[in-house]
């Protein structure tokens, strides 16, 4: 097994048909399951994956539904989460694997902390990068952050089918070359948050005019490589998980409510502008077995701007509780 050549896991989603799945893998050992957010890839945990194997350990990254190789369904209502949960259990499932530390980053991050509630007996343990354990906002919230308009805030423009897709499907390279940067002191966001006393918290809505700010994460390579993946299949996959925001919390109440009993870590990034580390603060009450760490200085592209720190916390936290030593 390399990282390098994913192989495609043929699964059976009993709503919406097959599904196929573009897996990276490297390694052997205990299994660890990385779920990536958006707009990303499995392609996106290359600086884990090494770490992971040289420590002992199985990673296992696929592109998740909606995403690069993997399959797209058409549906919007393909893409919940009792769906984007059971591609990870179905994925153990075709790999023969009993358990496994589910790693989550950004969207995929509550993809983790879903399957540890909704699939509990297959998390050996789970952790999330950036994103706490918490309920998803709804978009009732998030319209009164922005005073109803939609076009303020990125989730809420993207409910539209076809709307964010127009401006984005365009400009993928802009995209990533505009957006995947470095952290940046909050002080220094202020006058982007806030325009003319108004709350701004939509980056994807005006690439052409935007001046970025921080430092690229991503070299030429990486972003010629996301570029081509995503001009080929476009954003509709990964904004229909956006969509159904407000139908994961109608469903499944108990994600970010309920106890979490079995291992977990948090690896906070102190800038991370969409993600706050404060938002972890109630984390503590509902994990019963709980470690937390603060990566400083550091951005939401986190696994991409400082690779090495979050291998040490990631990889010294499996070691303890999941090594030959455990």
């Amino acid at each position: 097994m390399t990282f390098d050549s994913p192989d495609l896991v043929h699964l059976t989603d009993p709503e919406f048909g097959p599904i196929s799945l573009s897996v990276h893998q490297d390694g052997d050992g205990p299994a660890v399951l990385m779920s990536h957010g958006f707009p990303d890839l499995g392609y996106s945990w290359r600086h884990q994956a090494p770490a992971l194997r040289d420590a002992g350990f199985r990673a296992i990254a696929p592109d998740q539904r909606g995403y690069g190789g993997s399959s797209a369904p058409d549906a919007i209502e393909a893409y919940g989460m009792k769906q984007l949960t059971g591609d990870l259990v179905g994925l153990l499932d075709a790999l023969d694997i009993d358990k496994a530390v589910v790693v989550g980053h950004d969207w995929g991050g509550f993809v983790a902390w879903g399957t540890a509630v909704l699939h509990t007996d297959r998390c050996a343990g789970v952790v999330g990068i950036c994103t706490p354990y918490t309920p998803f906002p709804g978009t009732a919230f998030l319209k009164r952050l922005v005073d109803g308009d939609v076009e303020r805030q990125y989730m809420l423009w993207f409910q539209e089918p076809g709307v964010a897709e127009a401006v984005l499907d365009p400009r993928a390279r802009q995209v990533f070359e505009k957006l995947m940067r470095s952290g940046v002191d909050p002080v220094e966001l202020m006058d982007r948050v806030f325009v003319d006393g108004k709350l701004h918290m939509n980056p994807f809505i005006d690439l052409d005019g935007m001046d970025p700010i921080g430092e690229p994460v991503a070299d030429a390579e990486t972003i010629d490589h996301y570029t081509s993946v995503f001009e080929r299949t476009g954003f509709r996959g990964g904004i229909n998980w956006y969509r159904n925001v407000d139908a994961n919390s109608a469903a499944f109440p108990q994600v970010g409510t309920a106890p979490i009993d079995i291992p977990a870590l948090m690896i906070c990034s102190e800038w991370d502008p969409v993600l706050s580390p404060a938002l972890a603060a109630g984390m503590p009450s509902l994990c019963s077995d709980l470690e937390m760490h603060t990566i400083a200085k550091t951005g939401h592209w986190v696994q991409h701007e400082a690779p090495d720190a979050v291998n040490a916390v990631l990889v010294d936290w499996l070691q303890r509780r999941f090594g030959p030593d455990a």
